[in-house]
């Protein structure tokens, strides 16, 4: 099993979104990208940490491959907008992609650069390395799956 980590916006709708994608075992939402050790949801709102919302994916590579997840990641939300997505806005928002090895550094890269080509705009997403990956509360876990018809940029 691989991992891959993306932040896309609030993380219920990406998590919920992933965890519905063929050959994605897992999907969990949580914190990555920030300085604070151990940060709790309120933290993370107010912006002084640093943490995006994140969602942590494994993945079955003989069913889905890294590439395929970026074209998803890429669908989901609008890497155009810094620090936004939807009505949601803050630095907790921002699209990033955190890798985990070389390949997928170079994957996301050369993904965001044919985006870019593709459409004409340009692209604000953070590529970086997967640093610590918080988990978020337990509230936030499959939270649409809980809370039906509650959402966010969706």
């Amino acid at each position: 099993m691989n991992e891959a980590m993306f932040a896309a916006g609030c993380f219920w709708g990406v998590e919920d979104y992933f965890r519905r994608v063929p050959g994605v075992l897992e999907a969990e939402s949580g914190y990555s990208g920030g300085k604070a050790p151990e940060p709790t949801y309120e933290q993370v709102c107010t912006g002084t940490t640093g943490h995006a919302e994140a969602v942590r994916v494994i993945f079955d590579p003989g069913k889905i491959s890294y590439a395929q997840l970026l074209g998803h990641f890429w669908f989901i939300h609008d890497p155009t907008t810094p620090n936004r997505q939807g009505s949601d806005f803050g630095t907790q928002y921002r699209s990033a992609i955190f890798y985990f090895t070389p390949e997928q550094r170079d994957q996301a890269m050369d993904s965001m650069r044919k985006l870019a080509m593709r459409t004409g705009k340009a692209i604000v997403t953070e590529i970086t390395p997967a640093g610590k990956f918080w988990r978020a509360e337990e509230y936030h876990q499959r939270y649409i799956e809980k809370n039906p018809g509650r959402g966010c940029h969706f």
